[in-house]
C-alpha cells in the first residue's frame, strides 16, 4: 500500500512538471524557458525537475507511449497482417491516453490538444525535430519489416519502406492538419491515414 501511494505521488509529480513545462514552452518558447521557471510553475524544487527529467528535451519526450519497444512487442508473434496490428496498437495506446485524462478529471480530448501543442513545439526546433525523427525512423523500420513479411519482400524493398514511411509520416502530420484544429476526435483521421497506406501497398504489390 505504501509503495503504491509513493508511485502514485511520483506519477502525479511527473505529470505536473510536464504540464508546467508545456505551458511555459508554449507561452515563452522552448529555448527561452528555464528549468528554474518550470520548477516554480510546477511548485517543486529545481532538483525535483532534474531528478525526473535529466534534460530539458526529456520534458517533451519522456513517458510518450507510442514507443518502438511497445510496437515491437505487438508485432512479435502476430497472427494478423502488420497494418492491422499497428492500427490496434494505435487504438489501444490512444485509449490509454484518454483513460489517463479521465482519471485526472480532465475534459475529453484535452490530452490530444496538449499533444498538438507538443507537436508544434517539436516542429519549430531543429534539435527537437532531430530527436523525434530518430524515434520515427525506428517505428518505420519495424513496420517495414513486418509488412515485408506479409508481402514476401525484403524490409528494404520499396513497397514496405514507402508504406511504412507514408504511415508514420501521415500519423505524425495529423497534429498539424486543418482537420485536427476543427475536431478533437483523432480516430477517424487515423483511419484515413491507414486507408491511404493500405491503398498504396495494394497498388505497389
Amino acid at each position: 500500500m505504501d509503495e503504491s501511494r509513493r508511485d502514485r505521488k511520483k506519477r502525479q509529480t511527473r505529470d505536473r512538471i510536464q504540464e508546467a513545462a508545456l505551458d511555459l514552452f508554449t507561452a515563452h518558447g522552448y529555448r527561452n524557458t528555464t528549468i528554474a521557471a518550470i520548477a516554480e510553475h510546477a511548485d517543486v524544487a529545481t532538483r525535483t525537475v532534474t531528478l525526473h527529467f535529466p534534460t530539458k528535451e526529456d520534458l517533451l519526450f519522456a513517458d510518450d507511449p507510442f514507443t518502438p519497444a511497445s510496437l515491437a512487442d505487438r508485432l512479435t508473434g502476430r497472427t494478423k497482417p502488420a497494418l492491422d496490428v499497428v492500427r490496434e496498437w494505435m487504438r489501444d495506446t490512444m485509449g490509454s491516453l484518454d483513460r489517463h485524462d479521465a482519471d485526472r478529471c480532465r475534459e475529453p480530448g484535452e490530452v490530444w490538444a496538449r499533444r498538438t501543442r507538443r507537436a508544434a513545439l517539436i516542429a519549430e526546433d531543429d534539435d527537437l525535430r532531430g530527436r523525434a525523427r530518430a524515434a520515427y525512423r525506428d517505428l518505420e523500420l519495424l513496420i517495414a519489416a513486418a509488412i515485408g513479411e506479409d508481402v514476401d519482400l525484403p524490409a528494404d524493398a520499396m513497397a514496405p519502406r514507402l508504406t511504412a514511411y507514408a504511415l508514420i509520416g501521415g500519423l505524425r502530420e495529423l497534429y498539424t492538419t486543418r482537420e485536427v484544429r476543427q475536431d478533437a476526435d483523432l480516430s477517424p483521421l487515423v483511419d484515413q491515414v491507414f486507408t491511404f497506406a493500405r491503398a498504396g501497398l495494394k497498388r505497389l504489390t
